[in-house]
């Protein structure tokens, strides 16, 4: 990224960090990548146990690996390649008792909602409701003007590259293109819009001066 679009991602940033507060969520800046991995290590406490999510985002950053090596870190990781499906539901389900959750947000507006669509429900679900700490990092790609354009940024863009990427036989695999299909291997089933929180501070966004994940 250039002069100019590095000035215009802290510029927006900061404002929806104002807007982020107003609405009793946390949220900070990092010009990079690199910078917001160390950052966000840094809130992390010795002995957590952390609740990894779905992110291309995180996973790009090499966040989990840092995470991995922390001392007395433990993480539930229902993306395991060796344990059953039926062992990563179960991880799922005790993922709502971590102390964090660590994922990404499908879209942030300027006013500051937080906007998302999952497949499961797991990370939506522990978003609102579960872990004590959530840690969204999201990246200045995902940032849109309003709830419209959010929902239109994630219906055809980042589920048809997220459908892509788990190799699902859907539409939008072959169109490119949101069509509202109804196929078995949707993975666009429930939508979440957080306008705010009653716990102060709870959610914390780590907004990224970088284009990182879908």
């Amino acid at each position: 990224m250039d002069n100019h679009q590095c000035r215009w991602g802290e510029t927006v940033a900061h404002k929806i960090i104002k807007n982020l507060e107003k609405r009793r969520m946390a949220g900070s800046y990092a010009p990079t990548a690199a910078q917001a991995k160390d950052e966000i290590l840094s809130m992390i406490p010795k002995g957590a146990i952390i609740y990894r999510c779905g992110s291309m985002t995180a996973t790009n950053m090499g966040l989990w690996e840092a995470i991995a090596a922390l001392p007395g870190i433990e993480i539930i990781d229902p993306y395991r390649t060796d344990i059953t499906p039926e062992e990563k539901l179960e991880l799922r389900r005790k993922g709502m008792t971590a102390d964090i959750m660590i994922s990404s947000s499908n879209a942030i507006t300027l006013d500051g909602k937080l906007v998302n669509l999952d497949g499961m429900g797991n990370r939506v679900a522990a978003m609102t409701f579960g872990p004590r700490k959530v840690i969204l990092v999201v990246g200045v790609n995902k940032i849109a003007a309003d709830l419209e354009s959010a929902m239109a940024r994630i219906k055809h863009y980042a589920a048809p590259v997220n459908a892509a990427r788990f190799g699902v036989d859907t539409p939008c695999v072959e169109t490119g293109l949101c069509v509202d299909c109804k196929s078995p291997q949707r993975i666009c089933n429930m939508w979440s819009i957080i306008e705010g929180h009653m716990i102060k501070d709870r959610i914390h966004v780590k907004l990224v001066g970088e284009n990182l994940g879908y």
